[in-house]
């Protein structure tokens, strides 16, 4: 009788026991996620694959996150984030440097890509085969400052100038469209843009930036957030930083499964199928490249590029590498 006292009693205790776990388990599910926005700098495409993949796998819930992944409208990704009004956005370093030299306190806090893969396309049936072949053709841009200079100096490199191109705003046009209606060359990202001629079978010629000037190698695109949210939340950042990271290290590891992500969490990519899994297995190679880690960043870049944007006159005051970037939550992760 002790004995099957004793027995009922252990079988309580251990049903107690078993409750005060669930209660305990469900305490730590039914914990509130902390909100976030993240405003891309446009619409989903592959660089922003480690992302999607972060959101679709749980990372960012994982480290009790809540995140709303944002398209631009008319104001972009650096505008809100300089405002306080999202918490991180995608943009490039050449904005990042001017914001910085003209007081707008938003910081690069990762590399998306290591080395800068853009460059100016144009069709093959253009005949632009270099930088000299520009003259007396027409570029089309969308008006950012740092275009004509990035022009011009891969002109003088090659013995002309940016005075003889004619410059046009394409606006949202597509470069292929674009192409065969008013313009001879643009410039694009190799990884979707030059990916999609090869869907396309359109022949293009290429001209890489970092073929020319190696100040031209820097970080394009990047993740910014405003400096005084980093600082009066860094648990926060460091949480989601870790989030992405291990979202890249996935899209680096397997490109197939990241692009059935992203064309799931993207469904209006999904009539460009070919074009998102080659440009996927393309930027596997490129997230991390020679770095350590995945988005690190290195000063002597940010510097270089200064550099090269005060020669030029896109920024007037001086720059300070240090303050416009920093591997806190990107390093030993």
């Amino acid at each position: 009788m002790k004995k099957l006292l004793v027995g009922a009693s252990c079988l309580i205790l251990l049903a107690g026991c078993s409750d005060q776990g669930e209660k305990k388990e469900e305490k730590k599910d039914s914990k509130e996620l902390k909100k976030v926005t993240l405003m891309l700098d446009w619409t989903p495409n592959t660089n922003h694959t480690g992302i999607y993949v972060a959101k679709d796998k749980g990372y960012f819930k994982e480290h009790g996150l809540d995140v709303t992944i944002k398209t631009p409208g008319d104001v972009t990704a650096d505008q809100l984030v300089a405002a306080n009004k999202v918490q991180f956005g995608i943009s490039a370093q050449e904005q990042v440097t001017q914001e910085r030299t003209e007081g707008v306190p938003v910081k690069s806090i990762g590399a998306i890509i290591q080395h800068n893969t853009s460059g100016f396309m144009s069709l093959a049936s253009k005949n632009i085969k270099s930088p000299k072949d520009y003259a007396g053709k027409t570029y089309g841009g969308w008006g950012a400052p740092i275009e004509k200079p990035i022009i011009d100096a891969v002109m003088k490199k090659d013995g002309a100038d940016v005075k003889d191109v004619k410059v046009v705003n394409m606006g949202n046009t597509d470069f292929f469209t674009a192409s065969k209606k008013n313009i001879d060359f643009a410039w694009v990202y190799y990884a979707w843009t030059g990916i999609e001629a090869e869907t396309r079978g359109e022949k293009v010629n290429m001209q890489y930036l970092t073929d020319y000037d190696k100040n031209l190698d820097y970080y394009t695109p990047v993740i910014i957030a405003n400096e005084k949210y980093i600082q009066s939340d860094k648990e926060t950042v460091d949480a989601f930083m870790a989030s992405v990271q291990e979202g890249y290290e996935f899209a680096i590891k397997d490109p197939k499964a990241s692009a059935d992500i992203l064309l799931k969490e993207a469904p209006e990519l999904k009539e460009s199928k070919e074009l998102v899994y080659k440009s996927q297995e393309y930027l596997k190679d490129k997230y991390q490249d020679d770095a350590k880690e995945w988005g690190v960043q290195d000063k002597k870049v940010w510097e270089n590029f200064a550099q090269f944007m005060k020669e030029n006159k896109i920024i007037k005051k001086d720059f300070n590498a240090e303050e416009a970037f920093t591997n806190e939550f990107v390093e030993g992760n």
